[in-house]
């Protein structure tokens, strides 16, 4: 038996809006403070580190503990891309019999499952008739950041 995530209803598109930030030339020391913002350098998209493919970059929100082995916990937000090829071990957004589901991609000596990081879940070891679809492959866990 395996566990299916409950993921958003549909995937949410990444607004082509910038994320820009400044990004100051000079260094944050932990003693002293400094007027740092003399030093402003330049402006830092935050798209060109967290999306590889805009235009491909989708938002889903996770629901179930079964990843959280790689620190994939229930409530985070993940950011998925349509346009990689996915290949074995990457994280990926797949659609069994119709269902989302976050798990590692196993793919080996022609055999392909869906493999979860947390040892209380079993991997989908696909049956006769089953449909297996990989709709992504997550590029990164905005949990990371939101988490406090």
């Amino acid at each position: 038996m395996y566990s299916i995530y409950k993921m958003a209803d549909f995937p949410v598109p990444i607004a082509a809006t910038d994320l820009v930030l400044p990004q100051f030339k000079a260094a944050v020391h932990a003693g002293f403070p400094s007027p740092a913002a003399d030093y402003a350098h330049k402006r830092v998209d935050l798209n060109d580190y967290l999306l590889r493919n805009r235009e491909a970059s989708f938002l889903f929100k996770v629901r179930g503990e079964s990843m959280t082995g790689v620190g994939i916990y229930d409530g985070d937000t993940l950011i998925v891309d349509r346009s990689m090829t996915p290949v074995h071990n990457h994280i990926v957004l797949a659609i069994i019999d119709g269902a989302f589901t976050i798990k590692r991609l196993y793919m080996r000596d022609g055999v392909t499952k869906l493999v979860a990081e947390n040892p209380a879940f079993a991997p989908i070891c696909l049956t006769d008739g089953q449909e297996l679809r990989v709709w992504g492959v997550a590029t990164f866990n905005l949990g990371h950041l939101l988490r406090r």
